[in-house]
């Protein structure tokens, strides 16, 4: 995983911890274990000691158990692996139901109460299985770029400016304002697909001097994203490698991008495109544009094209 990964899918996770699989699969571990090491007291403590057939379930339960906490700890499909958690309690749920009502006294009592626990279990697993489902989504629409470019600057010049996060829109096309709220915070509006504007808050996590940025959006924004720059001196002081690193989630997902492309914006050749201009202002000091060459790669822009020609210096 990317260190851009690491930042970012976290907070497609939502409110479910990263770590809720593994513990979902530790204690079907611990539940399969105990039903095939011990199933003699795990009966008489469930109420089904009384039943020859309940023995000979529960080792087949502990299988059972363990082949969903081989998958849970495997880390592969886990959505998969939780709702398997879910069908086997629903099993659990009706053969426990079959026993209480056979059953009377303090076995019936004992049988109720690890109803309700089995009960409680398969609430928690419902609502696992669903959400680890929606970040499994969340994730595969992640689009994932990594582009570079080299600007005869040193690192600390192109850091500098990068820096100063209310100077991107000068060479990001998509953004019409980022408001530096302090070091770290900062609140950045972009142009959308068909005019929409879209705003959302980001904060600095990691800052290297002349190095590295780290950024990452706050979370509940319509589109979570994150991203990670780097200053690398050139190979024979040509001056500095500035490798972008970037991640974001569109809420369309695949009909999104798919549609995207249709109209001739393609979030990777945007972010060339950016780069490019960042290599000219810093270079030059501006952006060198041309009629014959519109701010992005639209439909719409395109059929605009006309014959390069300098604009006027009022214009640029």
């Amino acid at each position: 995983m990317s260190h851009v990964d690491a930042v970012l899918l976290p907070e497609l996770d939502g409110p479910v911890p990263a770590t809720l699989p593994s513990a979902l699969g530790l204690l079907s571990l611990a539940l399969g274990v105990g039903a095939l090491v011990a199933p003699r007291p795990i009966a008489r403590l469930t109420g089904v000691d009384d039943s020859p057939v309940a023995r000979a379930v529960l080792p087949a339960i502990g299988l059972r158990e363990l082949g969903s906490a081989a998958g849970l700890l495997s880390g592969r499909r886990p959505a998969g692996w939780a709702w398997s958690r879910v069908a086997g309690d629903a099993m659990d749920l009706t053969l426990l139901g079959r026993a209480l009502a056979d059953r009377g006294g303090e076995r019936r009592h004992r049988v109720a109460l690890t109803t309700l626990a089995i009960a409680g279990i398969t609430a928690v697993d419902v609502l696992a299985a669903v959400r680890v489902g929606r970040a499994r989504r969340a994730r595969a629409r992640v689009i994932r770029m990594q582009i570079a470019v080299t600007v005869n600057r040193s690192p600390a010049e192109a850091y500098r400016f990068w820096r100063d996060m209310e100077n991107l829109p000068r060479f990001m096309a998509h953004l019409e304002s980022v408001r530096a709220d302090d070091l770290r915070r900062s609140h950045w509006i972009a142009r959308g697909p068909a005019g929409h504007r879209v705003e959302w808050d980001a904060e600095i996590i990691d800052d290297q001097p002349n190095k590295s940025i780290t950024w990452r959006s706050l979370p509940g924004t319509r589109v979570p994203n994150a991203g990670r720059v780097r200053f690398v001196p050139a190979p024979g002081d040509r001056g500095t490698e500035v490798r972008v690193e970037l991640r974001y989630a569109p809420p369309a997902g695949a009909l999104g991008r798919v549609v995207a492309k249709l109209f001739g914006e393609e979030p990777e050749q945007q972010v060339r495109d950016d780069l490019r201009r960042f290599k000219q202002v810093l270079e030059t000091g501006e952006v060198v544009r041309s009629e014959g060459s519109p701010n992005g790669i639209s439909v719409r822009q395109q059929a605009m094209q006309r014959p390069a020609q300098p604009l006027p210096a009022s214009r640029r």
